[in-house]
C-alpha cells in the first residue's frame, strides 16, 4: 500500500469533529480542527469516523497526469466555460437557490479543471501557471516561490 496521509475538505466539514478524537498518533488538533501531516500515519481511522465524509486519504506520491486527446480537452474546456458562465449568471440573482446554483457550478468547474489536467499540484500545467504568476505584481512573489519549492512535480 502506498504511503498516504489524511486531509480535510473544509467545504464538506460539518464541524462535528468527532473524527479528530480517534486519531491514534495525535495528528489531529481538536482545538483548530487541523490535521498535522507530519504525524499522520495514514491509518484512516479519522476518515472512517468522519460523519460528514470530509476527511480523505491522499497518497504522498501522485500518479502522473493521464494523457487526453485534443477532442477530450476541447470538450472539457467547453464544459468549464459553460459552468463559469452559469456561476456568473447565478451570482447576479438573489435568493438561496441562486446561491446554490452558483456554488454547484463552481464546484463542477473545479472538478472539470482537475479532469482536464489543471489544478493537479504535481502537473506541468500547475508549474507553468505558478511560473506565470511569479511575474504578476498582484500576486505575492514569495508565496509563489514557496509553492514552486514545496510542490513535487512529477512531469517535466
Amino acid at each position: 500500500m502506498a504511503k498516504r496521509f489524511a486531509v480535510r475538505n473544509l467545504r464538506l466539514c460539518t464541524k462535528d469533529c468527532l473524527c479528530l478524537y480517534v486519531c491514534p498518533t495525535g495528528a489531529t488538533d481538536t482545538e483548530n480542527s487541523i490535521i498535522d501531516v507530519t504525524k499522520c500515519t495514514g491509518c484512516g481511522a479519522c476518515a472512517d469516523a468522519c460523519p460528514s465524509g470530509a476527511i480523505s486519504l491522499v497518497p504522498y506520491d501522485m500518479p502522473p497526469q493521464q494523457p487526453k486527446g485534443a477532442a477530450v480537452v476541447t470538450a472539457l474546456r467547453d464544459l468549464i466555460a459553460s459552468k463559469n458562465a452559469a456561476e456568473a449568471a447565478a451570482a447576479g440573482l438573489p435568493g438561496p437557490l441562486a446561491a446554490a446554483v452558483e456554488k454547484s457550478s463552481r464546484l463542477m468547474a473545479e472538478d472539470l479543471c482537475r479532469e482536464a489536467g489543471y489544478m493537479l499540484p504535481q502537473s506541468a500545467n500547475t508549474r507553468a501557471l505558478l511560473e506565470k504568476l511569479r511575474d504578476d505584481p498582484s500576486v505575492p512573489r514569495d508565496v509563489v516561490e514557496r509553492l514552486l519549492q514545496t510542490l513535487r512535480f512529477n512531469e517535466p
